[in-house]
């Protein structure tokens, strides 16, 4: 049994991983099937259920930051998960990016503690390929690319954005390298997709219309678990001529 989350439901090898419990809550609404709650626990609430298509699926929320998103993570993979989406928010660096954008993570940058502790050295930390391909053929974003993440959005000194900007971020968040560097280590097949809150210039999406597009992206993401398994399946392979 894992340290901190207590299932009461299934949990399903495909899982979306909103940070906010109360996205979470509308996510499982709008794209599960009589969902039932999988989690309590230290507030981290997740449902579990049917997506259309029969596919079984997890929502579960992680909570603020890195090492939050790591230990819900980690103890997942102990549950069975093998693929996991992040849905998350991100601060805009590059100034073509608007509040509301998507972006889909080509990789992450490890600027955080935890990224960087379990990203064996490398600094930039890459998603499964499948799935991240999966993904920006639902969701067919308004950028790619690479994402910086730190441990706290209010510690970005006009040096680090400049650093962050010259390594190539677009963007930065607080979770996505912890992410996938739990998914390398445990096995988990991971991708990120981001709506952009803030943009470089100090534009902000409501908090309203911020909930409303990640709950748009969330829905669309659903549908990637499906497109990696057709991806896999020997009838979906070109025939040998």
């Amino acid at each position: 049994m894992p340290a901190h989350l207590r299932p009461t439901a299934p949990i399903a090898p495909d899982v979306l991983l909103p940070g906010d419990p109360k996205r979470a809550m509308e996510l499982a609404t709008a794209v599960l099937a009589k969902p039932v709650m999988s989690n309590l626990s230290r507030g981290l609430w997740g449902y579990h259920g049917t997506a259309d298509g029969g596919r079984e699926l997890t929502v579960q929320s992680t909570g603020i930051g890195g090492p939050s998103a790591a230990v819900v993570l980690a103890e997942l993979a102990e549950l069975g998960v093998r693929r996991a989406i992040r849905l998350g928010t991100c601060v805009a660096l590059d100034p073509v990016l608007e509040p509301g954008d998507v972006i889909v993570a080509d990789a992450a940058l490890a600027g955080d503690g935890v990224g960087a502790s379990l990203g064996s050295g490398q600094r930039d930390l890459a998603p499964d390929a499948a799935l991240s391909r999966a993904l920006r053929a639902v969701l067919e974003p308004s950028h790619t690319g690479l994402v910086a993440s730190t441990d706290l959005y209010y510690d970005h000194e006009p040096r680090r954005r400049r650093e962050w900007s010259r390594a190539g971020a677009i963007a930065v968040d607080l979770s996505a390298a912890a992410l996938l560097a739990v998914g390398r280590a445990c096995g988990i097949a991971a991708a990120c997709a981001l709506v952009v809150a803030e943009s470089a210039a100090g534009a902000r999406l409501g908090d309203d219309g911020l909930d409303a597009a990640v709950l748009a992206v969330g829905r669309r993401a659903a549908l990637a678990f499906d497109g990696v398994a057709q991806a896999a399946s020997p009838e979906s392979a070109s025939p040998v001529s």
